[in-house]
């Protein structure tokens, strides 16, 4: 079997696994009772968690600059909805709009990515974070300030997406979209260009790459990202207030990237797996699971510094390696 063709069933393996991932399976003498409310929950939200990771992807591990305000966009996008919901507005225009604004809002602060890089850039973004998560708490008359806004789960085609189970499925439907759109993305002309700015701005302008153009895609681009994941949050929780769109989730959704691998494909999820599941397989151990998982960060970031999307790349091609000198010497001992 190709390496496609093993893509292709891998793939098609995790999707009816994610499916079915929720149900339970003892009736057709499978023994797996499926999932509880709260573990479709925290599936979910590692869905949400994951497109918001993406972005911070495409801007961090593919264009090679540096975000740490991607809750800000994760806000705009929850507020938008709830508000357009509030305004009586179905929620696939809120979907759409959260993106929309959120993608020329990214327009904006990539700007000054033209002129800093780097740690400049950091702090950069990291004010802009700051000054939307002011907004969100101070201004009570539109954002509820530190009282929130509810927010209800959306209807499809008459059937109410209230129960946790179908506003998973939803939602991986959503994610199995922008996932799609963003492998097509980077399988694109765009996609080859980003990586060349990643790699040497410099050499890629000359080879004829609009290095401005595309600086400001890769934010625009990762900003609308935040802003559908966003979208998604507000009605999962049904409740939002501005303590999720500070700096601290910024920092982690940047950390998620770091951990599941900066540049691959599946690193956001990986790095979300992480950074949400992880925590809740370790609540078994009461008030010391924070200090384990520092641990386990810590360690994963010490000796895996190209993530564990990259380790076990690494170990992969280690394997074929020896498998292929295995093969040679085998080959040379039959010749003699």
């Amino acid at each position: 079997m190709t390496r496609t063709a093993w893509t292709w069933l891998i793939l098609t393996l995790a999707a009816v696994a994610l499916v079915l991932g929720p149900l339970d399976l003892t009736e057709f003498g499978i023994p797996y009772a499926g999932l509880k409310r709260y573990g479709i929950y925290i599936l979910t939200l590692w869905l949400v968690t994951a497109v918001a990771a993406m972005g911070v992807n495409l801007i961090v591990g593919y264009a090679g600059q540096e975000t740490l305000a991607q809750a800000a966009f994760l806000g705009i996008g929850a507020y938008a909805t709830a508000l357009m919901a509030k305004a009586g507005y179905p929620f696939g225009a809120a979907f759409a709009a959260s993106g929309v604004v959120s993608f020329v809002v990214g327009i904006l602060l990539a700007f000054p990515a033209l002129r800093v890089q780097k740690h400049y850039l950091a702090f950069v973004t990291l004010a802009f974070a700051i000054f939307v998560w002011l907004v969100i708490r101070n201004e009570e008359w539109l954002t509820g300030g530190v009282s929130g806004m509810d927010v209800r789960r959306p209807a499809l085609l008459g059937l109410s997406l209230r129960p946790a189970l179908y506003f998973y499925w939803f939602t991986l439907a959503i994610t199995a979209v922008l996932v799609f759109a963003m492998w097509w993305l980077l399988r694109s002309p765009w996609g080859r260009a980003f990586t060349a700015l990643r790699e040497n701005p410099i050499r890629a302008e000359s080879l004829g790459v609009d290095v401005r153009m595309y600086t400001v895609l890769a934010f625009a681009i990762g900003s609308a990202y935040g802003g559908f994941a966003g979208s998604l949050y507000a009605p999962l929780v049904e409740f939002i207030d501005p303590a999720p769109f500070s700096l601290a989730p910024s920092l982690l959704l940047l950390l998620m990237v770091v951990i599941g691998g900066a540049g691959s494909f599946l690193g956001p999820f990986v790095g979300a797996a992480v950074a949400v599941l992880l925590p809740e397989w370790l609540r078994f151990a009461e008030s010391y699971y924070l200090i384990i998982y520092a641990v386990l960060v810590i360690v994963m970031m010490a000796f895996c510094p190209t993530g564990i999307v990259g380790l076990a790349e690494r170990l992969l091609r280690s394997r074929r390696r020896n498998g292929v000198q295995d093969g040679t010497v085998a080959l040379t001992r039959a010749k003699q």
